[in-house]
């Protein structure tokens, strides 16, 4: 359902929430002349096991686990005939809370985390593979996911400053109320 509009540069935004009535899982959408960017909640167990199943130990995994993980999907929406290549830098974005704005735990801020504790590589190439693509490029019709992690405790609620760039132009947006999935 959408639940406001919101301002990029002059250009409209849709900003939606949805609920999966199987799962109970959250999402929030944002959509805008050109892109679109979808964060769907992952549950602290979904993500343990994940990475219990592809040779994390029990306590990197829940580290992991336990810092507000989303899956991440951009699309690029522009017409092919009509639109440049959308490039995504993730170390752009800006997660707020509190009136203070943060960056997101990038995949590159994982890896030695996991060096020192010891992860096989085996186990740290799964978890980059895992993750959304800290940099990316779409050409129009082009879309990625990913897991994406805010860093904080699970149910914060928080909002995300989003950045893409499109022929050299900047563009922003902003995703209001997200709430981390529960660890129940």
């Amino acid at each position: 359902s959408i639940i406001g509009l919101a301002i990029s540069l002059g250009l409209r935004a849709e900003v939606g929430t949805g609920l999966d009535p199987e799962t109970g899982l959250r999402a929030w959408s944002w959509q805008s002349p050109g892109v679109s960017v979808r964060l769907v909640q992952r549950l602290p167990d979904q993500t343990r096991a994940f990475f219990l199943a592809r040779g994390f130990d029990y306590e990197a995994a829940d580290r992991f686990a336990l810092s507000c993980v989303f899956q991440t999907i951009v699309r690029n929406t522009a017409a092919p005939a009509a639109a440049s290549p959308l490039g995504v830098d993730l170390a752009e974005w800006r997660l707020q809370q509190h009136g203070s704005k943060t960056p997101l735990a990038l995949a590159e801020a994982w890896d030695p985390v996991w060096v020192e504790a010891g992860q096989s590589r085996a186990a740290r190439i799964a978890f980059r593979w895992a993750l959304f693509p800290t940099r990316q490029q779409f050409d129009p019709g082009a879309y990625n996911w990913g897991m994406t992690s805010f860093g904080l405790a699970p149910s914060s609620r928080l909002d995300l400053h989003l950045v893409w760039r499109r022929a050299g132009r900047k563009e922003t947006g902003v995703i209001e109320g997200i709430e981390c999935a529960p660890d129940e």
